[in-house]
Parts: C-alpha cells; sequence; structure tokens
C-alpha cells in the first residue's frame, strides 16, 4: 500500500503559505541530518531536471520560453532550497503586509510544489534499487510505478499551471516590477538575496514571455502524457537524462 502524503489543506493564502514553508523547513531539517539521503536526493533532483529539460529542449531553445523553462528547472524543481525557503519564512508577516494576496497565493503554491516534489522524490527513493540515488531510465520508471501517487503527481502539474498563471498574472501589474527592483538592494543587506532572487528570476521570465498560455498548454500536455505512458508499463518514455553527465565524465 502507498504511503500517505499529506493534502494540502484549503486555506486562505497567507496561512496557506504558512503551513507550506512549516511543512518544508521539517523536510529541510531530515536533509541536513542525513548525508546520505541529501546525496541521493541531490542525484535524483539533477536527473529529473535534466530530463525537464530534454522534453522541453524545443521551447528552451526559443528566446520568448528560455527563461521560463530555466526558472522551472532549477528554481521549482530539482535543488535543495533551504536558504531560500528559510528566507522567506524571516518575511512572510512583511509579505502579508505589503504584496496582494494573488502574489501570496502564488508564492504558496510554490511552496506546496516543493514540499510535495519532495516527499515524492523520498517515496521513490524506497523504490530504487539503490539508496544512492543512482539508476537507469527502466529502473526509474518502474520505481515510479511501484510507488504509485498518481493523483499526487497530477497535482504537481496543476500546481506548475498554477504557478505559472499566477506569475503570468502578477508581471502584468508594473508596480510590483518596480517594487522587486528597488527592494533589490535592501534585500542583501537584510541577508535576504537568495529569496529576492528567486522571486526576481520568476518574474523576469513570465514578463519576458508576454504570454504564457502555450507555454503552459505545453507543459500540461507532456508532463500529464508522460505520466500516463510510466504508469501503463512504458520503461522508455524519454532519452536516458544521464547520457550527458556521462560523456562529460568520460571527457
Amino acid at each position: 500500500m502507498p504511503v500517505s502524503i499529506p493534502t494540502a489543506p484549503d486555506l486562505p493564502p497567507p496561512d496557506a503559505l504558512i503551513h507550506e514553508l512549516e511543512r518544508v523547513q521539517r523536510l529541510h531539517a531530515d536533509r541536513q541530518r542525513d548525508a546520505s539521503l541529501a546525496v541521493a536526493l541531490d542525484r535524483l533532483g539533477s536527473w529529473q531536471s535534466r530530463r525537464l529539460r530534454g522534453t522541453y529542449d524545443d521551447l528552451a531553445a526559443q528566446p520568448r520560453y528560455a527563461d521560463a523553462i530555466a526558472f522551472f528547472q532549477s528554481d521549482l524543481y530539482g535543488g535543495d532550497f533551504a536558504q531560500r525557503d528559510a528566507d522567506l519564512a524571516r518575511v512572510v508577516p512583511l509579505m502579508v503586509r505589503m504584496l496582494p494576496e494573488r502574489v501570496i497565493a502564488t508564492v504558496a503554491m510554490a511552496m506546496e510544489l516543493n514540499t510535495l516534489s519532495q516527499e515524492l522524490d523520498r517515496l521513490l527513493l524506497t523504490r530504487l534499487p539503490r539508496a544512492d540515488g543512482v539508476f537507469t531510465v527502466a529502473q526509474y520508471c518502474r520505481a515510479f510505478r511501484a510507488m504509485g501517487h498518481r493523483a499526487e503527481r497530477m497535482r504537481q502539474v496543476q500546481l506548475i499551471g498554477d504557478i505559472g498563471s499566477g506569475l503570468d498574472g502578477v508581471v502584468r501589474k508594473p508596480f510590483i516590477h518596480a517594487a522587486l527592483v528597488m527592494m533589490r538592494q535592501p534585500a542583501r543587506l537584510a541577508g535576504l538575496a537568495v529569496l529576492h532572487d528567486f522571486l526576481e528570476r520568476g518574474f523576469d521570465a513570465f514578463h519576458k514571455m508576454r504570454g504564457a498560455d502555450h507555454f503552459l498548454a505545453t507543459i500540461d500536455r507532456r508532463e500529464r502524457a508522460l505520466i500516463d505512458r510510466i504508469m501503463d508499463g512504458d520503461d522508455a518514455p524519454f532519452a536516458d537524462p544521464s547520457a550527458p553527465e556521462e560523456a562529460a565524465a568520460a571527457g
């Protein structure tokens, strides 16, 4: 029977943000206490990030979408965001007072995606044949199926779309961009540079697109189809993301 993953409660955006930050900080603490877990999660996250890049190499090749692909790949999934999340926890009261609720809701969804992805990664590691996060595409797909949680996988896809839609709406508000620029130096002086860089990269990436409908629809369609293929028994639904890394190491 699959291990249960808590469902995010339906809360007002400020409360949802606090709830998700508390969840993700517990996961960060577990990671820091267990060096072998941290190594395995880093490997898995890097591998999945490269898979993501390979799936969307056509979008990444277009200047309109390149920054948004990089933002999803490096800032929303596949990394260790402990410092950014710690920064965020420090400024939640200020954000709630100064930013529109829609912005708070988008950040809360980003934290939910972070938390859900980490929880799924931990469960996936328990299904892989090795505990160090080294595996083949076929082993990954078999572990993906064995752990179940199809609904949670689809929730990941939904969150990506909701976060993207939220960012696409925010970039239409010129005062928010001006506020981010004005906050750049104060954020660095306050030790919040990591958080500020995350917010500014997301804003700039979506502002550059001048409309994210095609981008988000493409991600939604491809990710749902990929989940269906794996769950239906496909052990080779994408090229091996390890290949470029292994070729570089051999060189």
